[in-house]
């Protein structure tokens, strides 16, 4: 592997490989784009590219893929089982002690990812004390020590201890932030660091790539699920058919169940399932991706742009509905699902909040 191997954004990725030709690339990096778009992949690939031991003579700073550096960074590209290893870790350690630990991923003793800590999914400050407390010794192994956040949802004093440590960076670190909103950070943050943004690529390149890909697929799924990933090659490639068309089939039953406003026994088989713990994270936060899908998908309905509806194969269903909302409910809905959101970084009950959420549409509506 190496950068010719990454999807889009082709004048980004060089600037960033002619600044680290030119040992110009900043010591902090904003990475924005939406989900998928590429940022974690990219951050890891320029880790690789600044501690490779046999770099690619000529042209543009690439990394061999082969020397011990590269293969241990590389094996962070797995984030979902590091993830996975680094919580069930935790998970096994005494109580006192997990009130203690923090989620990181190191497979190279100078570069750190640092995800969201759950259940919050923040970062959380001991995270970043982490970082402080490493980041000013020389790297052991690498020639540069090599910082990932994979998120820019940070808790206060997390946020104010990052800001320390980017006022005066020591020349031989770089950190990377990783975001779908730039606005999240504070301003202070964005100021002593470098933006760069990755757009989202035309459905019709990711259609292609899925069909090189993905040849099993109909081209129907292909066309679907180009949209439905919104220019996102990584949402693509690790697209789920039997998970998504399971949540959106849960997130159609509680949006109708809003509307009717009667018998909820339904509703409340669905909402029950949600669960506490990790799977049951991930299980919530597909099913509230897939709500606010839809919604918008009635959104498009509801202003007269079908053409930019997402879920083509039930476009008949979402008219329907559409035909019985107005862009007062809809709001409404986005804003009671933001509200959802936030339960969740609060570690509030999954099912009773999905049960507020559609009781609360069944009142305004």
């Amino acid at each position: 592997m190496s950068f010719s191997d990454f999807h889009g954004n082709s004048q980004i990725v060089d600037q960033l490989r002619q600044m680290l030709g030119r040992a110009r690339l900043p010591q902090a990096v904003i990475l924005a784009g939406p989900c998928g778009s590429g940022k974690y992949t990219l951050a890891l690939m320029l880790a690789r590219a600044m501690n490779c031991q046999a770099p690619p003579a000529g042209g543009l700073p690439d990394f061999c893929g082969q020397c011990s550096n590269c293969l241990r960074i590389a094996r962070a590209e797995d984030f979902d089982s590091r993830y996975a290893e680094a919580y069930e870790a935790r998970e096994n350690l005494r109580e006192s002690d997990k009130k203690e630990t923090r989620i990181l991923i190191q497979t190279h003793p100078d570069v750190l990812v640092i995800p969201p800590d759950p259940p919050q999914m923040m970062i959380k400050v001991d995270q970043v004390r982490h970082v402080t407390r490493s980041i000013y010794f020389r790297p052991t192994e690498a020639r540069e020590r090599v910082y990932i956040f994979t998120d820019s949802v940070f808790m206060k004093e997390a946020s104010n201890s990052l800001l320390k440590v980017l006022e005066e960076p020591p020349e031989f670190a770089t950190i990377f932030l990783l975001t779908e909103n730039a606005g999240q950070l504070l301003p202070t943050i964005r100021s002593r660091s470098m933006i760069f943004r990755l757009m989202a690529l035309a459905p019709e390149i990711v259609e292609q790539y899925l069909a090189d890909e993905r040849p099993q697929w109909s081209e129907q799924q292909r066309l679907l699920v180009s949209r439905l990933c919104e220019g996102a090659v990584g949402r693509a490639r690790s697209f789920d058919w039997t998970l998504y068309t399971a949540a959106r089939q849960q997130a159609l039953v509680i949006i109708n169940s809003a509307l009717r406003g009667s018998n909820h026994s339904e509703l409340f088989k669905i909402t029950d399932s949600y669960r506490a713990g990790a799977e049951g994270r991930e299980k919530m936060e597909r099913l509230l991706t897939t709500i606010y899908s839809l919604l918008q998908d009635l959104l498009f309905l509801t202003s007269d742009t079908p053409e930019l509806v997402r879920n083509i194969d039930i476009r008949g269903e979402l008219k329907k509905i559409a035909d019985t909302v107005d862009f007062a409910w809809l709001s409404s809905a986005a804003h009671s699902l933001a509200e959802v959101e936030r339960g969740m970084r609060r570690n509030l009950l999954r099912s009773l909040s999905l049960d507020a959420f559609a009781t609360s549409l069944e009142i305004t509506g």
